[in-house]
């Protein structure tokens, strides 16, 4: 594995001719032969991998959804995700590979023997761990790594730590123990970088005031977990009025971080003794087996998600035509791996909207000359088909109130219900939201500004406004046992 140091200050053009040598190698030398799904897929459209040779070639190729892995795994549940991982034997080498590659293979197990040939490939390419998809808006899907893929993990999680700029500070990390890759990518980060950092499995391992006590036993400078649970452990510091001094660096994933959010953050911690304080927000998804960070900048100044460009290409398409979009505009995100084993994707479809697409000129913050993917992200899982009137539906994106309510200073948490009027599932779609306000705000004036502004921004309002207690929101969004707290709870029938 090649060190951030490396990758990471090259010259664009540089970077982008190592990309399409990697893409092509990584095409004709590992996915084509030995993964059945991209094989079927290249041999069904009359793809010849040889003739994808740079980045505007992998416009010839289908795209990848989640749809696809769905169809495969339902088809055969028990062999259906290891369709997407590459199953390199005898037959398939033999056939597939080019002839030059094929020579090392030979040569490899001549030297080796048959038993240390094989025991090489099994640790190349042998599953030995997984993540998940959370499962928050669909069934949870598996994602394999090899031993190969871990020590990448363990590169991704070192870059965005010297990304964010932690050199010899301590971290504590507070997102949930799960086979979620958030949790992962920190623990294995930490690792290779060689940076202490105490895990404390969340919410529902510690609780809230076991997590605050291990924050005040390790004073870190950092600290890392799902953006809702972060504030809420350092709200509830705030309220015992803790002296958090020594924490001024938070780094957030998992979801969506609007700077409104942020400065919330900043000023518990300031209430609580800090100074200098940081706040970066991170972008990830469990297809890619990576997350990526913003460097330090002012809190209301976001540098866009690093990438790793000699890892994985991404593209921005137009969601409707799948036309490639240019240089920072906006679009739907598509990811491709270039160096992986396990499970692989190529040409695969987030979902998510992207506002100002990918940015390839260096960073102005901290010189680094990889693509740099806006931060304006928007999740399609949050884009909600709201059946308003008996004639038809609109689609209604509830990141836009979800933006909008974590930018209010006058709101603690908050919950946006999708409900049938009257519990009826023949009758039209209301929007509840449950709220737990600041003291001395005026309920009834805050009601009806924040609905003013809400039909503005989203062409809709809610129907009912209820105001509950501290305690009464944290049971209901479950920050304390949930992988990500529920802020927005579909309770329609299916």
């Amino acid at each position: 594995m090649k060190s951030a140091n490396n990758i990471l200050f090259r010259p664009w053009e540089e970077l982008k001719y190592l990309q399409n040598k990697k893409l092509r190698h990584f095409i004709t030398r590992q996915l084509y032969p030995f993964s059945p799904y991209y094989r079927r897929l290249f041999d069904d459209n009359k793809i010849n991998p040889r003739d994808i040779r740079t980045i505007e070639d992998l416009r010839r190729i289908p795209f990848t959804s989640k749809k696809d892995f769905r169809d495969v795994i339902e088809k055969d549940p028990a062999k259906g995700n290891l369709v997407f991982c590459l199953q390199p034997d005898k037959d398939t080498i033999k056939k597939y590979l080019p002839k030059t590659e094929l020579v090392k293979f030979m040569l490899s197990r001549a030297l080796k023997g048959e038993a240390g040939f094989k025991a090489g490939l099994e640790k190349e390419y042998k599953p030995i761990f997984l993540t998940s998809t959370a499962g928050t808006t669909d069934t949870p899907m598996p994602f394999l790594y090899t031993a190969y893929d871990i020590e990448n993990l363990k590169e991704y999680g070192k870059r965005m730590i010297a990304t964010i700029g932690i050199k010899n500070e301590r971290l504590v990390n507070v997102f949930p123990y799960a086979p979620h890759l958030a949790f992962w990518l920190a623990v294995l980060g930490g690792l290779a970088a060689e940076v202490f950092v105490l895990s404390t499995g969340g919410g529902k391992t510690m609780g809230t005031e076991g997590n605050i006590r291990a924050i005040l036993k390790v004073r870190p400078q950092f600290l890392i977990g799902v953006p809702s649970y972060v504030y809420h452990i350092l709200k509830t510091a705030r309220s015992e009025k803790l002296d958090m001094s020594f924490l001024n660096r938070i780094i957030l994933g998992a979801s969506p971080v609007p700077t409104g959010f942020k400065l919330k953050i900043a000023g518990l911690l300031k209430e609580m003794g800090a100074s200098d304080i940081r706040v970066f927000g991170t972008y990830g998804f469990t297809e890619a087996r990576c997350a990526w960070g913003e460097c330090p900048t002012d809190i209301e100044i976001s540098s866009g998600y690093h990438t790793y460009p000699d890892k994985e290409i991404f593209e921005v398409i137009d969601p409707v035509t799948g036309e490639v979009k240019g240089e920072g505009e906006d679009g739907e995100l598509v990811y491709t791996a270039i160096d992986a084993r396990g499970t692989c994707v190529l040409r695969y479809r987030t979902g998510d909207m992207v506002k100002g697409g990918i940015t390839y000129s260096p960073c102005p913050h901290c010189g680094m000359t990889v693509p740099r993917i806006s931060s304006d992200i928007v999740r399609a899982s949050n884009i909600k088909n709201v059946q308003l009137s008996k004639i038809k539906g609109s689609l209604v994106n509830l990141n836009d109130l979800e933006r909008l309510l974590d930018d209010k200073p006058e709101i603690n948490e908050w919950q946006i219900e999708i409900v049938k009027k009257n519990d009826d599932p023949y009758e039209v779609d209301e929007l509840a939201l449950n709220i737990c306000l600041s003291p001395n705000v005026d309920k009834d004036e805050f009601s009806r500004l924040l609905n003013a502004e809400v039909l503005c921004r989203a062409e809709v309002s809610f129907n009912r406004i209820r105001y509950v207690s501290h305690q009464e929101i944290s049971e209901k969004i479950e920050i304390e046992s949930a992988v990500k707290a529920k802020k927005i709870v579909d309770k329609r029938p299916r």
